[in-house]
C-alpha cells in the first residue's frame, strides 16, 4: 500500500531515525518534523524544524498529511510540568492539526511504562487500566486518553504504540521481557499506518516476540504485525538472564522505584528526612 504524504514528528530520534529510512520508500511524500534541524536525505524527504509547543508550526507541517507518526516528546522521567507540555500538550497539538487535516491515520508513541506497576508474572493485555509507574507514564497516559477523545469525539483514526524497549539488542535482564528490536519497531509503525478502516481507535504493545515478554501481543484484527525478533537470543550475552524473576516485583524494574521520581518533584515535595517507601517494590 502506498502511504500517500507521511509526517514523522521526531524524525532526528532514535526511532525516527529508523522509521524514516524504512518508510521512504514506500511514502509519496515524507515530510520529516523536528526541534533538531535536519536535512533531506531523498527527492521525496521534506525537512522542517518545528517546535510542538506551536500549533501553528504544527498545522503548517501537517498541511495535506494523510498520516502522522508522532514520536516527538520528553522521552524519560522529567519534571511533571515539562512532560506536560512537551508530550501532552504538543501530542494535543498533533491530533488537533491532523483533525483539521483530515489525515487518514495517527500513529502515537505510547510507552510500556503506562502499566509498569503490573506484577512480572501477570501477561498484561491493553485493555486493563493503567498503572504507571512514574511521571513519564502518567504523560502518556494522557498522550493515549488524548487520542481515544479525539477518535471518540471527531472520528480521527489512532492508533497508540505502547512502545518497548528499543535497542540494536537487550542489554539487561528486564530487557530480556520489554525489548523491541528494530525490524519490529518499523513492522509495528507500518502496521499501524496501514491498520483495517474499522479500527477507530487502539492501544497496542510494540514489543518483540520475547520468550519472556510481559505483554499481550496485538490482535491481527486490530493490528496486523507478528513481531519476529526474539531476545531470547541474546540471552547468553545478558548479564543477570539467569536468575530469578521474582513474579511479584513491577515490570517496570527501578523505574518503579520512589528513588527513579523523586528527583524530579519539587524541593517542598521530596521527604527532607524519611526513608523512600518501597514497599511498591517487592
Amino acid at each position: 500500500m502506498r502511504l500517500g504524504t507521511v509526517v514523522v514528528t521526531g524524525a532526528a530520534g532514535r526511532i525516527g531515525a529508523v522509521v524514516r529510512r524504512a518508510l521512504r520508500g514506500e511514502a509519496e511524500r515524507l515530510v520529516l518534523v523536528d526541534r533538531v534541524p535536519l536535512r533531506a536525505e531523498a527527492p521525496n524527504e521534506v525537512a522542517l524544524t518545528a517546535d510542538l509547543r506551536d500549533p501553528a508550526a504544527v498545522e503548517a507541517a501537517l498541511a495535506g498529511a494523510d498520516r502522522v507518526v508522532h514520536l516527538a516528546g520528553v522521552p524519560d522521567e522529567a519534571p511533571l510540568a515539562e512532560l506536560l507540555e512537551a508530550n501532552v500538550l504538543g501530542t494535543q497539538h498533533v491530533l488537533e492539526a491532523a483533525r483539521r487535516a483530515r489525515v487518514r491515520r495517527v500513529v502515537l508513541a505510547s510507552s510500556n511504562r503506562v502499566t509498569g506497576f503490573y506484577p512480572a508474572g501477570h501477561l498484561t493485555g491493553p485493555l486493563e487500566p493503567c498503572r504507571p509507574d512514574g511521571l513519564y507514564g502518567v504523560s502518556k497516559v494522557a498522550v493515549e486518553a488524548l487520542g481515544q477523545l479525539y477518535a471518540d469525539k471527531f472520528g480521527l483514526p489512532v492508533v497508540c504504540l505502547r512502545i518497548g524497549s528499543f535497542e540494536p539488542a537487550p542489554v539487561d535482564a528486564r530487557q530480556l521481557a520489554t525489548w523491541l528490536s528494530p525490524r519490529d519497531a518499523v513492522g509495528f509503525v507500518r502496521a499501524a499506518l496501514t491498520a483495517p478502516e474499522a479500527v477507530r481507535f487502539a492501544a497496542v504493545y510494540a514489543v518483540s516476540a520475547n520468550t519472556r515478554r510481559f505483554w499481550e501481543l496485538p490482535d491481527p484484527a486490530v493490528l496486523p504485525y507478528v513481531p519476529v525478533d526474539d531476545a531470547e537470543a541474546f540471552a547468553a550475552d545478558v548479564p543477570g538472564a539467569d536468575a530469578a524473576v521474582d513474579p511479584s516485583a513491577p515490570q517496570a524494574g527501578a523505574y518503579a522505584l520512589p528513588e527513579f521520581t523523586l528527583p524530579h518533584l519539587g524541593p517542598a515535595d521530596r521527604p527532607a528526612c524519611a526513608e523512600p517507601d518501597r514497599s511498591t517494590t517487592t
